[in-house]
């Protein structure tokens, strides 16, 4: 008897089963069955496609234009839109209008540029490395703590000033980041019980070395016994952009273009670890070795920012927020889009605290946690009881 007529079924044995083989194939196998690793999350198609992509970037790059454009003219001196323009091309000689816009505004727009820019960056990290969304360099302790670093730098300095001097460019950001550093560690020790970690117990965590800290701070101005330096120092830990100057850029920015260009090049296991840990391990993530590193980063990046600007809160929580809603999760296209998103809502919360009230100057960090902090309730709202995302 031959094979074709042993397939087509004879009497006497069992039939062959219906149906052709690729129906017989077509539940899920166990390699297949729930969504992989690999596909877990949106893809980068998924944020919209490329065309949407670069219509959103271009749309970010055109406001921060306009915004900086406003904030160079606006403030306690309004100039002229032709002289801002004048002065930045240096088609206009000495005069009171160049010196405002070159010396004392465009400083200070370009440090908010890098701040934003930076404290969203980590924003979303952070998010990834502790897959939950409620993460952000204030809420979890960690602008606290670099603001701690840098207040024991400064008054174990002797007096040095926060507004110049080894100070700012050396000891402020190294004590910054030892200070940032530590808080990140007590936070994340504090959450994680029986290797595990919920929302409400981040966030409380958060919370309590943020204000620990904060006091910690406050404790060792008051102990130095310098007013004139206390107010400074107060005004500086509130946040805010007053004290840019062109010699105090280089390292901010510096440190805004190598870490945001090391963490692009890390996308790929952000995405791994953002989809499942499980998953990220069986492609042969070293989660905590990664972990590790990338806190270290995350925590010099903040600490760089918080020694230029003081601690300025919740814009490492909105900005990546929009950026999801814009372009999806993946973090190749995320992290562009919400370092142009916390660029631009740096640059106009300072245009808001300097003409809201002028010729009085508001802290930039109270005008953030009056935006953010809504923001945050409304997120801790819909969240349900520990989900980690």
């Amino acid at each position: 008897m031959s094979a074709g007529t042993r397939a087509a079924g004879t009497p006497g044995e069992a039939p062959a089963p219906a149906g052709p083989p690729a129906a017989r194939r077509s539940g899920p196998s166990p390699r297949t069955a729930g969504p992989s690793p690999r596909t877990a999350g949106p893809s980068p198609r998924t944020g919209g496609g490329s065309l949407r992509y670069a219509a959103v970037v271009a749309g970010l790059l055109l406001a921060l234009a306009v915004a900086t454009t406003a904030a160079l003219a606006l403030g306690s001196v309004r100039v002229p839109p032709g002289q801002v323009l004048d002065a930045l091309t240096g088609r206009s000689g000495p005069s009171p209008y160049r010196t405002i816009v070159l010396d004392v505004r465009l400083p200070r727009v370009l440090l908010g540029v890098i701040v934003g820019a930076g404290l969203a960056v980590v924003g979303a990290v952070l998010q990834a490395l502790v897959r939950n969304r409620l993460a952000d360099p204030f809420l979890l302790g960690i602008s606290s703590g670099a603001s701690a670093g840098a207040v024991l730098v400064l008054v174990a300095g002797g007096g040095v000033g926060l507004l110049g001097g080894v100070t700012t460019t050396i000891a402020l950001p190294a004590g910054a980041f030892a200070g940032a550093l530590l808080a990140l560690v007590l936070v994340y020790g504090l959450a994680r019980r029986g290797g595990t970690m919920t929302s409400p117990r981040l966030v409380l965590a958060g919370v309590a070395v943020s204000y620990i800290l904060s006091a910690l701070a406050t404790l060792l101005l008051v102990v130095a016994g310098r007013p004139e330096q206390f107010q400074e120092a107060l005004f500086w830990s509130l946040g805010g952009l007053g004290s840019a100057r062109w010699d105090t850029l280089a390292l901010p920015a510096a440190v805004l273009a190598l870490g945001t260009g090391a963490l692009l090049t890390l996308a790929r296991p952000l995405d791994l670890l953002l989809a499942g840990e499980e998953g990220a391990v069986v492609l042969g993530l070293d989660t905590a070795r990664f972990r590790a590193a990338v806190f270290v980063l995350a925590s010099l990046v903040t600490a760089v920012m918080v020694a230029a600007s003081g601690a300025v809160g919740f814009v490492g929580l909105m900005a990546p927020h929009a950026a999801r809603l814009a372009v999806g999760a993946p973090h190749r296209r995320l992290l562009p889009v919400a370092a142009l998103g916390g660029a631009l809502a740096l640059v106009l919360a300072d245009l808001a605290a300097r003409t809201v009230a002028a010729p009085q100057d508001i802290p930039v960090g109270v005008l953030t946690a009056l935006t953010g902090g809504p923001f945050f309730l409304w997120l801790l709202r819909r969240r349900p009881e520990g989900a980690a995302l």
